[in-house]
């Protein structure tokens, strides 16, 4: 398996200011409830996911925010890998956008199911936007078939097409 790097700090990132505006917390607050000193640059930086967070600080983080760090990075890795085994989340949005030619096919589907609202066989509809679905393995298998590509290559197209 590849992490790629840059897309998980940004998803970390991205919990990281989900759980302090669950606080209903400024940069700010947060930085007064700290242990150590943070600018409040390096922090708007962590939650945009463009420095990373050494797990020391990221733990200072969490116990600020009153949140377990398993479960700050448990919320990542749902995000950033598949949830279930043989099933990928994508977010048909980006593959409308998505410009490579190999992709065409698929590309004609994300457009339909937008526009009729209907995820199609072997998706599933995500709670947090109808535009972000998840396919099982038999979807995938056939979608690579209609793109003429292998299955694993296009899982790792559809893998950068993941919600953000």
């Amino acid at each position: 398996m590849v992490i790629d790097a840059e897309h998980y700090q940004r998803i970390l990132g991205d919990e990281l200011r989900k759980l302090r505006r669950r606080r209903g917390w400024t940069r700010k607050e947060l930085n007064t409830r700290l242990q150590s000193e943070i600018s409040l640059q390096t922090l708007a930086t962590y939650e945009l996911g463009t420095r990373q967070c050494s797990v020391v600080r990221l733990v200072e983080l969490c116990v600020a925010m009153d949140e377990l760090p398993q479960d700050l990075l448990a919320k990542v890795h749902r995000r950033v890998f598949v949830e279930e085994p043989g099933r990928v989340r994508v977010d048909l949005r980006r593959v409308v956008a998505e410009a490579s030619p190999e992709l065409l096919p698929l590309r004609r589907w994300a457009e339909d199911r937008l526009r009729r609202g209907d995820p199609g066989a072997g998706a599933t509809t995500l709670s947090s936007s109808p535009a972000e679905v998840s396919l099982d393995l038999p979807a995938l298998e056939r979608m690579a078939e209609l793109c003429d590509l292998p299955v694993v290559d296009l899982i790792s197209h559809l893998r950068k097409l993941a919600p953000a």
